[in-house]
């Protein structure tokens, strides 16, 4: 359904806890659209509670809502957003062929603004060389080189050294091969971010983080340990994964992993947001809609805003 013809593509995002994934569903359900998804953790197969895929949230009166890009990655794989660029341009594609809608719902921002700026859609090769060059410095002089390129980054969502150099690696080959052709879709978005006040969304947190582990999410963790993923690995894919993991070597009590990752979890959930301020400053425009709201209303808002009426 394409009321403005000049939108391609829906994008409903926002921080960790804020109901978009149901949002995006029921949308999608309702302008009978698809789901891309856009998390960077979902992608992998056995991956379900601590990723949080709430595939529940895909099916809508009794129907099953198509998603795109979920449980395509075997555990153990390090995906990455050259990748996803990749599978969401051929998803995109697909499904604009077919003339549906495609909703993109997730909350990794670093690969939501790499779709709707069209990064360069090249793999940049490892340059050894640069990368000694980089070794001996800080993370506060990393973080200032990476600031000093035409496109801005915010370092917040490069929470480790490995990811900052490499994303210095790849601006400085940016800059050696300024020619090159990103063979990117033209993307003509419309925007809405979902978000509820501070103490809302920490009492989403802790409340989905105990429900989950009742669910079994240190199980599933052990389950992975089983079928030979290593620790490291674990603590690649972060917070769930990286707690659990640390608990499960004895390095923390249950507790303590509770604890740790539960504030781990709200400090993620603000840098998610200071990723989105970045993308409004950096010219992305976004409509912010509370996800207090009840459904109902969330998506009126939704829908007047693709149809063209003021919000």
């Amino acid at each position: 359904m394409r009321k403005n013809r000049d939108i391609n593509l829906i994008v409903i995002t926002g921080p960790t806890a804020t109901g978009k994934t149901r949002v995006g569903a029921m949308l999608a359900h309702r302008i009978g659209g698809e789901v891309i998804s856009g998390d960077s953790r979902q992608v992998y197969r056995g991956m379900d509670i601590g990723t949080g895929k709430d595939l529940q949230d895909f099916i809508v009166e009794g129907k099953q809502v198509p998603c795109h890009l979920i449980d395509i990655r075997e555990p153990g794989y390090k995906y990455n957003v050259f990748e996803f660029q990749q599978d969401f341009v051929k998803a995109f594609e697909d499904i604009h062929r077919r003339n549906k809608m495609p909703v993109l719902v997730g909350g990794t921002g670093l690969y939501i603004e790499a779709v709707l700026r069209g990064y360069r859609l090249i793999r940049v090769p490892a340059d050894m060389e640069y990368r000694t060059s980089l070794k001996d410095k800080s993370m506060e002089e990393l973080a200032g080189m990476l600031a000093s390129y035409k496109k801005l980054h915010n370092i917040t969502d490069l929470d480790t050294r490995k990811r900052v150099i490499r994303a210095l690696e790849i601006e400085h080959y940016y800059a050696a091969h300024p020619d090159v052709d990103t063979g990117f879709p033209e993307i003509n978005p419309l925007v809405f971010g979902i978000s509820v006040d501070r103490e809302t969304r920490r009492a989403n947190i802790s409340h989905r983080l105990h429900q989950r582990l009742k669910d079994g999410m240190i199980e599933e963790v052990e389950n992975l340990v089983n079928k030979g993923i290593s620790y490291d690995t674990l603590m690649y894919y972060g917070l769930e994964y990286k707690y659990i993991a640390l608990y499960l070597k004895g390095e923390l009590t249950r507790d303590e992993m509770v604890k740790k990752l539960e504030t781990a979890i709200h400090q993620f959930a603000k840098r998610q947001m200071t990723w989105f301020r970045g993308m409004e400053r950096r010219g992305t425009k976004i409509y912010w809609i509370d996800g207090n709201l009840d459904m109902k209303k969330k998506l009126q808002l939704i829908m007047e805003k693709i149809a063209g009426h003021p919000s």
